[in-house]
């Protein structure tokens, strides 16, 4: 016996969601350019995950302290959380970032040095799921990881202010 097309045999009004889950990630620094401040900070929803995550993308003051290696730092920490609880299905990663979400999907070569390592860790950790689409979204749509990396931020300067040494 062969059943009708899957269509018919749904309900209407309901339609079969695909399962995926979606990243959101940004990333800042502070100053802007280079040597500042550069974090990171993400979300995670679907297949049963609600997870945010923020923190430094690189040493304070590096040379390679920039928003667009923030950018990439986001979207690998992200990556490696999801690795880290055994997740391989389809991922939808969803970043501000015009330069790193061209850059992943090949629309645009890495010249930068810096980035070449970065994009070779996100082109090895796809192949560790099923399937991960990048996708550029506004700014508007993608708030949240942007709170998260500017609350890293906000809690890396206390530490990261300079001392006054007591006088003798």
């Amino acid at each position: 016996m062969t059943l009708p097309p899957l269509e018919s045999r749904l309900p209407r009004g309901q339609t079969v969601l695909p399962r995926q889950v979606i990243v959101h990630f940004d990333g800042a620094c502070e100053p802007p350019g280079t040597g500042g401040i550069a974090t990171y900070g993400f979300t995670i929803d679907g297949e049963g995950f609600e997870w945010e995550g923020h923190g430094l993308a690189v040493r304070p003051h590096a040379p390679t302290a920039t928003n667009n290696v923030a950018e990439y730092v986001a979207a690998i920490c992200a990556l490696e959380w999801l690795v880290s609880q055994h997740y391989n299905g389809p991922v939808l990663a969803r970043g501000d970032s015009q330069l790193v979400v061209r850059q992943v999907n090949g629309e645009y070569e890495v010249k930068a040095e810096h980035l070449r390592a970065y994009h070779a860790r996100v082109g090895q950790l796809r192949a560790l799921f099923e399937r991960v689409e990048f996708e550029w979204i506004p700014r508007e749509e993608n708030r949240r990881a942007d709170a998260l990396s500017k609350l890293a931020l906000t809690e890396s300067a206390p530490a990261l202010a300079p001392r006054k040494r007591p006088r003798a």
